[in-house]
């Protein structure tokens, strides 16, 4: 019996790895071998950069929030502090974007916060 391939999902798999590594420089997109091991470690790392953005970003909302509350002369953590014991629920996403784009608001809310 002849020997059976199945050349049509190997090409298919090969094509849709190819078409993945489309845009890297020399053999990198067109060469098999290559093409699969750039493509496998590119993937690893959008898995991985996709946790470590929301890292990055909490980073960023924390910065934000404590250059507004030292502007209005608190730590950021004796802020949060008073935040998690007040009644208000607002986040660290809104807050940074009111320290950045709404300081009436921002000094509001932290007014209501230190005060209440």
């Amino acid at each position: 019996m002849p020997r059976s391939v199945n050349n049509v999902a190997s090409r298919a798999r090969r094509k849709k790895v190819l078409k993945l590594a489309k845009g890297n420089f020399g053999r990198r997109k067109n060469v098999w071998t290559v093409a699969k091991n750039t493509v496998e470690k590119g993937l690893t790392y959008a898995y991985r950069d996709r946790r470590a953005k929301k890292r990055e970003f909490r980073s960023l909302w924390i910065q934000r929030i404590n250059a507004a509350c030292r502007l209005n002369g608190v730590s950021y953590s004796k802020f949060m502090g008073k935040l998690n014991s007040s009644a208000v629920e607002i986040n660290r996403k809104v807050l940074a974007d009111l320290a950045m784009h709404d300081e009436a608001g921002f000094k509001a809310i932290f007014n209501q916060i230190m005060n209440g």
